[in-house]
């Protein structure tokens, strides 16, 4: 019990990452502020990876799926403190663009247990736009590269390449990430209120 206790304070200290040789599903903490932290362009114009996870109705899906528009991918976990810090701005986020289609916005569960976990904690959380998308393998990460740290999230254009990515939490509704949206065409969020 001790153990955990101790387990669950480092983890909130900390961001979260995976090792550069990680087995199954394995993951360690890492310092949410660093010098990974911040935007990422090194990998501008690449395509999204083909790797396939679950859509929230337990399906195959891939990022490809989303072309035609810019997409905001995110991939997070449960049991990472600034994953689960910055879910309800990337729910807002995706709520100011539920009907007009402009932005899609998907955050990508890279915890290892069942589906029915990650819906059972999103709404626990109260996020109600964001599906329960999930990636049980870790397949989108580890096709990301070794060093995909947690929370990271992904602007690809319409065109499913990658514009940028951000390394560690972020308020989605802030002016920040309204300039960083922008750089796709991606609408930022509706005005905060």
């Amino acid at each position: 019990m001790r153990f955990l206790a101790i387990a669950a304070m480092l983890i909130a200290i900390t961001g979260c990452s995976k090792p550069a040789e990680p087995a199954k599903n394995q993951t360690v903490a890492a310092p949410e502020v660093g010098p990974h932290k911040g935007i990422d362009r090194s990998h501008k114009g690449e395509a999204a990876p083909a790797a396939l996870f679950k859509n929230p109705d337990g399906g195959e899906i891939s990022i490809a799926k989303f072309k035609g528009v810019p997409v905001l991918v995110n991939l997070w976990a449960t049991w990472c403190a600034p994953c689960v810090k910055e879910l309800p701005t990337l729910d807002k986020l995706a709520k100011s663009h539920r009907d007009d289609g402009a932005l899609g916005v998907v955050a990508i569960s890279q915890d290892s247990g069942d589906q029915t976990g990650v819906v059972a904690f999103l709404k626990n959380l109260n996020v109600t736009d964001l599906g329960a998308y999930h990636d049980a393998d870790m397949k989108l990460s580890g096709a990301l590269g070794p060093d995909t740290v947690l929370p990271t999230t992904l602007l690809y254009d319409a065109n499913g390449k990658e514009v940028w990515r951000y390394v560690g939490d972020l308020d989605w509704t802030s002016p920040e990430a309204a300039k960083l949206l922008s750089e796709a065409g991606a609408p930022a969020a509706a005005a905060k209120g």
